[in-house]
């Protein structure tokens, strides 16, 4: 199982254009790569999974155990040349003082050399000191090669090479000018979703081609072939598909698109038969059983989703029905009364009786831990552990103007939620909010939610 893990000295090293562009590169030559993310983030997955051709998959110790990761890792990578994680932050940076869940800890875990990408700009001789830093502060982490990152020319890259080869043992595999071309627009601390970026193929394309004459592709090869050996992990628990016997539509266009592969995998595990439509373009909702609706940047489409009518009144009239739904952060936001942003006000569905307001700043944003309440109306789990569980949130709106005698699935432990202390509305068999959940050992919200489903249409035919 060859491997490497893509990490940096610091944030916006741009070790995400460069993850973009390996994956592409290597591709290209032929070969099959897997990339990986680490932590919640659903952005930079689809750029990945768009460069390498194949579903990109996050890691995340906050919402996985140990050995849950390490099998996932193993089963993705299964028919893989070759496994690219990306990290997220810097290599050491993490949430607690021992960095138990940084990309150094991963990396740890999972055995998997570290290439690390230096923004070099301004830097010449310093470079030396920071990268013997890194290697001193834990020296059991393999930080196997470098890549330059911003270099302003032949003369900065030669300036640059001599130093790490007279003071390092670390190989530079790459040099990547300083190139506007090969930057990604950013929005909310993130790169624009692929979903949402005509040009995506062709700025991925760029990408890859720079890429490919800038960094030794070879090299990376091997320093991924130097991975040591992992324990053979546990088959998966679903090896095939059940026939699906309840029909699931999921809202996929450029409005929504955040949506966790293994999570849509768990859904059909359960027996669920995914049918993709567009709130944006379609005039009703397909026939279905249930209908999700996955987090994404409505904002920036609010314009043509009030325009469609047709599909508001669609989706309400069938939730007003009973259909059972789960809407999360973009998916309540669609749902809301009105969307208000950038000084403009769009009309959404109308079934949940507050407003959208969007903020300059992130209102809720990071990690959380929920508690589920009485209201929750998913069959519940035997093989639920503990009181509370993880999720996470990243959302810069807020639901106002709500009346005060709404039901709510969640008691919020840690994050902001709705309101601080609840997440999760519940109205009639809809159940929407501003948390993501992961379907991980520590909560199987997927086959819940199918059987939620199934459970519905079943006493709707008694």
């Amino acid at each position: 199982m060859n491997r490497l893990l893509i990490s940096a000295a610091h944030k916006s090293s741009g070790k995400t254009t460069i993850s973009i562009g390996l994956c592409r590169a290597l591709t290209q030559q032929g070969s099959k790569v897997q990339a990986f993310k680490k932590g919640p983030d659903y952005i930079d997955p689809m750029w990945l999974g768009r460069a390498s051709g194949r579903p990109c998959y996050n890691l995340d110790f906050y919402t996985m155990q140990h050995a849950e990761i390490l099998t996932r890792l193993q089963h993705h990578s299964a028919d893989a040349d070759l496994s690219l994680i990306e990290g997220n932050k810097g290599l050491y940076d993490g949430l607690d003082l021992e960095g138990s869940n940084s990309n150094a800890a991963l990396a740890r875990l999972t055995r998997t050399p570290v290439i690390l990408v230096i923004d070099v700009q301004g830097m010449t001789r310093g470079i030396a000191p920071l990268v013997l830093g890194y290697q001193a502060f834990e020296p059991e982490l393999n930080i196997a090669g470098i890549i330059l990152n911003q270099v302003r020319g032949q003369r900065h890259e030669g300036k640059l090479q001599a130093v790490l080869e007279h003071y390092t043992d670390v190989p530079v595999v790459g040099a990547v000018f300083h190139d506007p071309s090969m930057v990604i627009d950013e929005r909310h601390l993130g790169l624009v979703p692929s979903n949402e970026n005509r040009e995506a193929e062709q700025r991925i394309d760029y990408i890859g081609q720079k890429i490919d004459a800038q960094v030794n592709l070879d090299t990376l090869r091997a320093l991924a072939a130097s991975a040591p050996a992992l324990p053979e992990a546990a088959p998966p628990q679903a090896a095939t598909l059940p026939s699906p016997d309840v029909t699931l539509a999921i809202a996929q266009d450029a409005a929504f698109g955040f949506y966790y592969p293994d999570d849509l995998e768990a859904l059909q595990a359960a027996g669920a038969r995914l049918v993709p439509f567009s709130p944006l373009v379609d005039p009703a909702l397909p026939a279905c059983d249930g209908l999700f609706l996955g987090g994404g940047f409505p904002e920036t489409q609010m314009q043509a989703l009030a325009a469609n009518s047709a599909m508001r009144q669609s989706v309400r009239a069938a939730i007003e029905q009973g259909l059972p739904t789960y809407a999360e952060c973009g998916g309540l936001m669609y749902l809301a009364r009105s969307l208000q942003w950038r000084g403009q006000t769009s009309d959404m569905v109308g079934v949940v009786p507050g407003d959208i307001r969007m903020h300059d700043r992130p209102v809720g944003r990071g990690y959380v831990r929920l508690q589920e309440t009485a209201c929750h109306p998913w069959p519940t789990e035997q093989t639920d552990t503990s009181a509370d569980f993880p999720a996470h949130e990243f959302h810069y709106s807020a639901l106002e103007n709500l009346p005060g005698d709404l039901d709510y699935a969640y008691q919020v432990r840690r994050g902001m939620g709705i309101d601080g202390a609840h997440d999760g509305l519940v109205i009639n068999n809809l159940l929407a909010s501003y948390s993501h959940l992961r379907d991980t050992s520590y909560h199987h919200w997927a086959r819940r939610f199918v059987q939620f489903v199934r459970s519905r249409r079943a006493n709707s035919h008694v």
